[in-house]
């Protein structure tokens, strides 16, 4: 696992992603045809920004899957597992593995991630999760120490990237 720092001192309260209310649950999107182009399959997103910011929680183009940075929320939008980093990437994990699914993947076919913490002297408890979820089948990963997430309760980010041939 590489492990980076990209603190910043830079100031992001009024960038949308700094509002805990607008967190994604994890509930199964239908796919929107709307947000369809010709080869790619797009997961919409139900945080309250999306339009704004303009991004999908995952999408699949041939055999790609990508999943958007993922954050450890409850189905309500609250973080979950305040304080603990290892359930927190479980939980990132989990919502990941959901949106693969949707794609028509899952998580065998992980072949990145990258992780970013708040805290990276964590770092062991939170490779401990990521690596008991992916197992036999590691992705390449990177562990990234951030300033900041979405909320102060959360410590732990996950994206994913995902290869599967039809």
């Amino acid at each position: 696992m590489e492990t980076g720092n990209t603190s910043s001192g830079d100031d992001t309260s009024d960038h949308p992603a700094a509002h805990p209310s607008a967190a994604d649950p994890p509930a199964a999107h239908p796919p929107d045809p709307a947000l369809d182009t010709p080869g790619v399959r797009r997961i919409p997103t139900t945080a309250p920004w999306a339009a704004s910011v303009g991004y999908s929680r995952a999408l699949r183009f041939g055999p790609h899957m990508l999943v958007s940075g993922t954050a450890p929320v409850n189905e309500d939008g609250s973080t979950f597992a305040p304080g603990d980093a290892h359930g927190q990437t479980r939980r990132c994990i989990e919502i990941i593995e959901h949106a693969l699914r949707e794609l028509g993947g899952n998580l065998s076919q992980v072949v990145r991630t990258r992780v970013y913490v708040t805290d990276i002297s964590r770092w062991e408890e939170i490779g401990r999760a990521h690596g008991a979820a992916f197992g036999a089948n590691p992705p390449v990963t990177t562990l990234v120490e951030v300033r900041a997430l979405i909320s102060p309760d959360m410590l732990v980010e996950i994206e994913a990237e995902a290869w599967a041939p039809h």
